[in-house]
């Protein structure tokens, strides 16, 4: 195992020591001890390898080189680092590690770019503590509002607003975080693939070229709770047997779509939640996701409709549906996935072309600034569980080709 490689390894095992699970998979939820911990250690890190640290107004640790004209836009590059429940250690911190090796690169060859370079680490990318996600990238957009801070909420009633002030933030600064239009010259993301495409092609990376849309949706049905035992069935408003309904319809929704569209309900809370009670309300997500935003609006009316007939066969039944997140399909820079590609055949690396699935805090990037994503495979296609997995050498691979592309694009 060459330096490199056994620094990737280092900062990869360093960050998941930060951990709320350990023993079940990595749980670093944002504003807790555990991202304290992983800041604080990014954020050495980062001056350690040379660079001029801060923290903006959302969270996101920003390590800069400074560039020969430093009035210059910077190249942004970097991911996230908070985790969903018993996720991995790949998922995000891969890329934020990608920063960190590229950075002490440019500070082992004493290299002093022309354009100022940026590495960038990220909050909440997940949405797995308040709903919503990609966070950090939002907010350097301007799609973050105060209302936003307020609304959003974990399990605990804390809203994201008051977990930001409790972590040392001032969630009246939002704006501050944001990034205007050309204000970046270059965003660029490694992430892990979290599928088998690579894998299963033995293919070293993937330049990806689109990334799908993505509708996250909360949903609330009221019903009626009552005894289960003294309640006749055709005298109930089960919310949860609504639910199901709209569950059903939002699967036959999204293959009837086609173009690849998937939609998922993938987190369901019953009230009361007592065995021996009809259930009175339900709180439920949908996920949707394809390439073509005509199929996100036509599952989105499936979802109304299903609401809408499940809802009105039973007397005492309602609905709200709150739009946690709404993200365009978006077609990534074509210049830099260009250099990607160009630089993975100058070292000798496999590679394809391919649209991400996932959603990626590049898409929101691209908004404000060229933007371009690479991945690295992960074993077995897995990803967000404690089997997640690449292997160090795929990770140096894959920064290679990033630590090329950004280097040329800083001397553009």
């Amino acid at each position: 195992m060459n330096t490199k490689t056994e620094r990737i390894q280092k900062d990869i095992e360093a960050l998941a020591e930060f951990n709320a699970t350990p023993g079940a998979g990595l749980t670093r939820m944002s504003f807790t001890p555990e991202h304290r911990g992983a800041q604080e250690y990014l954020v050495q890190a980062m001056k350690d390898a040379g660079l001029q640290v801060r923290i903006d107004a959302a969270g996101t640790v920003i390590g800069r080189l400074e560039g020969r004209e430093p009035e210059l836009a910077p190249v942004v590059a970097g991911s996230h680092y908070d985790s969903v429940p018993n996720g991995g250690n790949f998922d995000g911190p891969a890329g934020v590690v990608m920063g960190l090796e590229i950075a002490r690169t440019f500070q082992d060859l004493g290299i002093k770019p022309k354009r100022p370079v940026e590495f960038v680490a990220m909050i909440e990318e997940e949405g797995a503590r308040f709903g919503g996600g990609l966070f950090a990238s939002r907010a350097m957009a301007g799609k973050v509002t105060r209302q936003e801070l307020e609304t959003y909420r974990d399990k605990q009633g804390i809203s994201s607003g008051e977990a930001m002030k409790a972590f040392g933030l001032d969630p009246e600064k939002i704006g501050e975080a944001v990034r205007s239009k050309g204000s970046i010259y270059a965003f660029l993301e490694m992430h892990i693939e979290q599928g088998k495409i690579l894998e299963s092609n033995g293919q070293d990376v993937g330049v990806v070229h689109a990334i799908v849309g993505i509708k996250e949706l909360r949903v609330t049905i009221q019903g009626r709770a009552d005894h289960a035992g003294a309640t006749p069935m055709d005298m109930r408003a089960d919310a949860y047997l609504a639910a199901c309904k709209v569950a059903l319809a939002v699967n036959k929704g999204a293959i009837a779509a086609g173009h690849g569209t998937v939609a998922t309900v993938g987190k369901v809370e019953v009230f009361p939640g007592g065995f021996n009670i009809v259930p009175g309300k339900v709180v439920f997500s949908v996920d949707i996701r394809s390439s073509k935003s005509c199929c996100l609006d036509q599952v989105m009316e499936t979802v109304n409709e299903a609401l809408r007939e499940a809802c009105g066969q039973e007397e005492g039944l309602s609905y709200e549906i709150e739009t946690l997140m709404d993200v365009v399909p978006v077609e990534l820079d074509e210049h830099i996935c260009g250099l990607l590609g160009k630089n993975a055949e100058k070292a000798g690396f496999s590679y394809r072309d391919m649209v991400s699935g996932a959603g990626h805090d590049t898409q929101v990037m691209a908004e404000i600034a060229p933007a371009a994503l690479l991945f690295v495979p992960c074993r077995g296609g897995r990803s967000h569980c404690p089997e997640e997995w690449t292997d160090y050498d795929q990770l140096q691979k894959g920064i290679e080709v990033c630590c090329e592309t950004i280097m040329e694009l800083a001397e553009e």
